[in-house]
């Protein structure tokens, strides 16, 4: 039924109800489209500690982590902004199918002694990369394509040949090979080793088995557990990958996990870190949240120290070097001295890997998963003081910086997982993210029952502060602003669009007061990102946020409401009428 009047000129509806972005987290959205934007064959910021991707900097882990940390962003924050999200995403799976992401695998795939000290001879190597072992790679894939499908009812890489391997190195080998498979082959091809490894796991590098990297095929499985209405992993495949863990000796005496599995010598060895122990639970707490939550001061004594109300994070030397004084010695962790002699003794540590760990990327994101608000906000303090944030682009990241420490014992190491990726999970991320997100997957009858956002996004210049649909005030709130000086028209589409009649405003003064929809159809607005409105970024002129927005351009906010109206007052009435 048409409506009886005509709607106000001007919108009432309180914004302050709908949280927004902040600059930072909207930098780091940025950030991550930048990154993923560039030419092919273009990695610059990636450029990882080692240069031959075996490291945990390597490209592989930083998209699979800008994937994650995009998906809550939109789960959590934005959640009607599907065309914006479902590009940047398809972006990053794009590049991590790229040729020079996976085929360090080649030598890999030779073996090592450092995880395999029986080894005599190195095997025979092999190009594709998920067909066994590496689920340092096929799991995050596995993940960010279950993760795709999951929030964009989208099964492109489900479909036969949807992950397809090209392995064409230019001056040698026999040519060209296709590595092909989907979504479900790929679990099929995990799951199978999973079941051969006794259950502890997949490897990682040959005969090497890590919890952390285990967790990201897990959420997966079950994600598309939810698509094909089907609860293996919780019926099925938890119960006996949690028994393994305990049985083979991965869940440390010490709280943490062990470093690896080794499969041959089927015994566990002991952790020497403990970033993987916090990235791990970052995940980990989707499933096994008791356990993990359990576990958190005896897994980050050392690593996180508390003096004069602050949180600090300590190198793994330090932190190392001062679980052992607490443990073994019996100092007290609540005395500055403790940590004081653990820095002096540190410098004494040997590593036998040649790199500082993901400190800063795996304690931020555990933080941000068990919600840890003070703790979180005392590190991202931290950064912003001590780790040279900068904005580029519109983008804000955290730069490389190998010294680990300065003349002060400030953690000043920086990494590009960290830099690039994993602090701005951490930003992004709210408490219980994983979790959420595995206990309520959304599924294909849900995203089709609301609206949501398509036409511009990302590439056109334009970052999204808000995108929800309120089904009680059947409205969809939309809050964009402009990073750069320059301006260019955008289009706005809302698709789903429920039939009758729609009024469209912004910054809160209607633009069309007519519109009308079909049932399934769109509305569309069109608008420039120059637009200037009321609903404006807070800033006390000070401090980090004072610079980002010099450096980063940072332009006022102007705000789109999308209105489902049946006259004057605006009755709420059903979205069948």
């Amino acid at each position: 039924m048409a409506p009886t009047g005509h709607p106000p000129s001007v919108l009432s509806l309180d914004l302050s109800k709908y949280p927004k972005l902040d600059a930072k987290q909207a930098g780091h959205l940025r950030h991550y489209h930048n990154l993923v934007s560039q030419p092919d064959g273009d990695w610059s910021h990636f450029d990882a500690s080692d240069g031959h991707e075996e490291f945990d900097d390597a490209r592989r882990y930083q998209l699979a982590t800008m994937a994650y940390a995009a998906g809550v962003a939109h789960y959590h924050r934005l959640p009607a902004l599907r065309g914006p999200f479902k590009r940047l995403m398809h972006r990053m799976i794009y590049k991590m199918l790229r040729r020079e992401v996976w085929s360090y695998w080649y030598l890999a795939s030779h073996s090592g002694k450092l995880f395999d000290p029986s080894l005599t001879d190195l095997r025979k190597p092999w190009a594709d990369p998920v067909v066994k072992e590496n689920i340092m790679y096929s799991g995050h894939l596995l993940l960010m394509t279950s993760l795709y499908a999951m929030l964009f009812d989208d099964d492109e890489f489900e479909k036969e040949g949807g992950l397809t391997f090209r392995w064409d190195p230019l001056f040698w080998g026999m040519g060209a090979e296709d590595f092909v498979y989907d979504n479900r082959s790929l679990q099929k091809v995990i799951l199978e080793q999973l079941v051969a490894n006794d259950w502890v796991g997949v490897c990682c590098e040959p005969n090497a088995v890590f919890v952390v990297c285990n967790q990201f095929p897990l959420i997966a499985m079950r994600y598309n557990d939810i698509r094909d209405g089907t609860n293996h992993v919780e019926n099925d495949i938890l119960p006996k990958y949690k028994k393994a863990l305990t049985e083979k000796g991965m869940l440390g005496a010490d709280g943490l996990y062990a470093s690896f599995f080794a499969i041959k010598q089927k015994r566990s060895v002991p952790a020497r870190q403990g970033a993987h122990t916090a990235w791990a639970n970052a995940f980990m707490n989707s499933w096994n949240s008791d356990y993990v939550r359990k576990s958190y001061e005896q897994q980050t004594l050392g690593f996180l120290t508390h003096f004069d109300g602050k949180t600090q994070l300590n190198p793994t030397s330090v932190a190392i070097t001062f679980r052992r004084l607490v443990l073994e010695e019996g100092c007290d962790q609540h005395d500055r001295g403790t940590l004081g002699r653990a820095r002096k003794e540190s410098l004494k540590v040997k590593s036998m890997i040649p790199y500082e760990t993901l400190n800063w990327l795996s304690f931020t994101m555990m933080l941000s998963e068990l919600g840890k608000r003070n703790e979180l906000d005392d590190l991202l303090q931290h950064a912003d003081e001590h780790l040279s944030p900068t904005w580029e682009k519109g983008g804000l990241y955290y730069p490389r910086n190998t010294k680990v420490v300065d003349e002060n014992w400030n953690h000043i190491h920086m990494e590009p997982h960290s830099g690039n990726s994993g602090i701005g999970y951490a930003r992004l991320n709210v408490p219980d993210g994983q979790k959420k997100m595995w206990e309520k997957p959304w599924t294909s009858e849900l995203l089709t029952s609301r609206p949501f956002i398509d036409g511009a996004g990302f590439e056109d210049g334009v970052d999204f502060l808000r995108g929800i649909w309120d089904t009680d005030e059947r409205a969809m709130v939309l809050t964009l602003k402009n990073w750069q000086e320059a301006s260019s028209p955008i289009t706005l589409v809302m698709r789903n669009a429920h039939a009758g009649s729609w009024c469209i405003y912004m910054n809160a003064l209607v633009i069309i007061s007519t519109a009308q929809a079909d049932l399934g159809t769109a509305a569309k607005v069109d608008g420039s990102a120059n637009s200037r409105g009321a609903d404006e970024m807070a800033s006390n002129g000070t401090g980090a946020y004072a610079r980002a927005q010099t450096a980063a351009s940072i332009r006022l906010d102007y705000f789109i409401c999308f209105l489902r109206w049946s006259g004057w007052d605006l009755v709420r009435v059903s979205w069948s009428s």
